[in-house]
């Protein structure tokens, strides 16, 4: 096993939501997530075989909410709702989950650690430190705007472990 990193390309992450939310999904260059919405965020923790932290996944609230419902075949107002209140709701939460964890599958490759999903760290739960850390640091890392058709849309921020 090699220390191969795995930084997935924009075209990769669009055809993941596309994919997996059967409508069309534009993204862009983004600015990454700041540490005032890192609080509403939901957050996933990859780990490799070891325990040993790979990488960390935030998606802003607008983002995991219009995911989560597009996910859910909800209704847009759906993750409006959630918007308005900031508080992602238990079946968007569950949907995000799924997003993530498919999600890893952009983050494995032939021949390097073998990356899983450890946890989601949803708005209002504590963000560990070293997890908020690796989120704000600059290196490594792809932040894009995700727009997903008729839903809205939100930003992403993938950032490895050093």
């Amino acid at each position: 096993m090699s220390d191969v990193y795995v930084l997935p390309g924009s075209l990769a992450v669009r055809n993941l939501f596309e994919d997996l939310l059967g409508r069309e999904v534009i993204v862009g260059p983004g600015e990454p997530i700041g540490a005032e919405e890192v609080p509403t965020s939901s957050v996933a923790v990859f780990t490799d075989n070891r325990q040993q932290m790979y990488a960390a996944l935030a998606l802003d609230l607008s983002l995991a909410a219009n995911a989560g419902a597009a996910l859910g075949l909800l209704p847009a107002g759906a993750a409006e709702d959630a918007i308005d209140e900031k508080e992602l709701f238990p079946n968007l939460a569950e949907n995000v989950f799924e997003l993530c964890n498919i999600f890893t599958s952009l983050l494995n490759k032939e021949g390097a650690k073998h990356i899983k999903l450890y946890q989601v760290i949803y708005p209002k739960q504590d963000l560990p430190a070293d997890v908020r850390a690796i989120l704000l640091s600059l290196g490594r890392r792809l932040d894009l705007t995700v727009e997903v058709t008729r839903y809205g849309k939100g930003k992403l921020s993938l950032a490895l472990a050093p």
